[in-house]
């Protein structure tokens, strides 16, 4: 039984305990009751067993008992809710172990590890969800995990700055970790682990102050997110610029009928069309979609690229579409043209 339910149970055995001192204390001092006859009438009367009367109330003790056995009753409401809570813990709990050694078995590759669901991390799990990536959440919380033991996600309960749980959350073949713990310390051993681990993943972490986010630079970060700095930009840019956020939110990644601003590596391109100039693949005219941006290897980004910009491994498209478009458009640079 987990500490949680431990105290929920010693809180309801307090209560009774007090409404029982309430109770016997009370008889004794309005009608004059012995300690044994108004500790057994309390019992009695506490547990609504139905026995008659030690000896005979006057009207105050009756008003008396009636409070008595409205507390009463509430006492064992609550224990009785405390008690079904707990046992319902342990079988979902027993029910968790199971299912996850079960989906635990087959080893993930290429996915997302996301580091505490609170506020955050809640959001960005659904995002990640809607877009189909493949996804492990690691959260300290049993409640948390056990709460969210029906989602398609699977979720650790431990530790991220632990070893032994980064590894149980396969993340020597994950493609990037995001954490999201609110104290950016935690985020930082986070960020330590986790490139020790593995020198390739891309980390992104969450941030509150900017010498948390110079440290965690410092410590192999790859993205630091400061929801702060964020949330106030995009309230200013509300006021000075509504139109520009307007279209900006027009291109939502998590519509299923909005325009979307996706990225393509080239690298997944067939070889007869890498070296090729973009005016000569016919994207728009083929599928609707159009290229906004290009990364070259060197990390360079331009924005609206010349039509004789070309196509080389490990450089990246960005395309704006509908999603039938997009997907139009990978069927296309995987060489299933029309």
């Amino acid at each position: 039984m987990d500490l949680g339910g431990n105290r929920n149970i010693l809180i309801a055995g307090l209560y009774s305990l007090i409404v029982i001192i309430f109770g016997t204390a009370g008889y004794m001092i309005i009608d004059d009751f012995s300690f044994v006859n108004a500790f057994y009438m309390t019992i009695i009367t506490v547990s609504t067993v139905g026995f008659g009367e030690v000896q005979v109330l006057s009207d105050a003790g009756k008003l008396f008992t009636s409070v008595l056995i409205l507390a009463g009753l509430g006492v064992l409401a609550y224990f009785i809710t405390t008690i079904s809570q707990n046992l319902f813990q342990n079988q979902m709990s027993f029910f968790y172990g199971v299912y996850n050694k079960r989906k635990g078995k087959a080893k993930m590759e290429n996915h997302v590890i996301v580091v505490g669901y609170g506020r955050n991390g809640g959001q960005v799990v659904n995002e990640l969800m809607s877009l189909g990536s493949s996804l492990i959440v690691v959260d300290e919380s049993h409640e948390i995990v056990i709460n969210n033991m029906g989602k398609p996600v699977r979720f650790i309960e431990g530790d991220a700055t632990q070893d032994e749980i980064l590894l149980k959350a396969d993340i020597k073949t994950a493609k990037s970790l995001i954490t999201t713990l609110p104290n950016d310390a935690d985020n930082l051993f986070v960020v330590l682990t986790a490139r020790s681990l593995n020198p390739d993943l891309k980390i992104i972490s969450r941030a509150s102050s900017e010498s948390s986010e110079q440290k965690l630079r410092m410590a192999g970060v790859d993205s630091v997110v400061m929801p702060e700095r964020v949330g106030g930009a995009h309230m200013a840019t509300l006021v000075a610029k509504p139109d520009v956020v307007e279209f900006l939110e027009h291109l939502s990644i998590h519509s299923h009928q909005a325009t979307q601003l996706m990225e393509i590596m080239c690298s997944d391109v067939p070889q007869d069309l890498l070296n090729k100039p973009i005016k000569e693949l016919g994207i728009r005219r083929k599928s609707g979609a159009n290229i906004v941006g290009f990364k070259t290897v060197t990390g360079e980004v331009i924005v609206n690229p010349s039509p004789d910009t070309r196509l080389i491994p490990d450089s990246k498209l960005f395309v704006l579409g509908t999603e039938d478009q997009i997907n139009h458009l990978r069927h296309i640079l995987e060489g299933e043209t029309d």
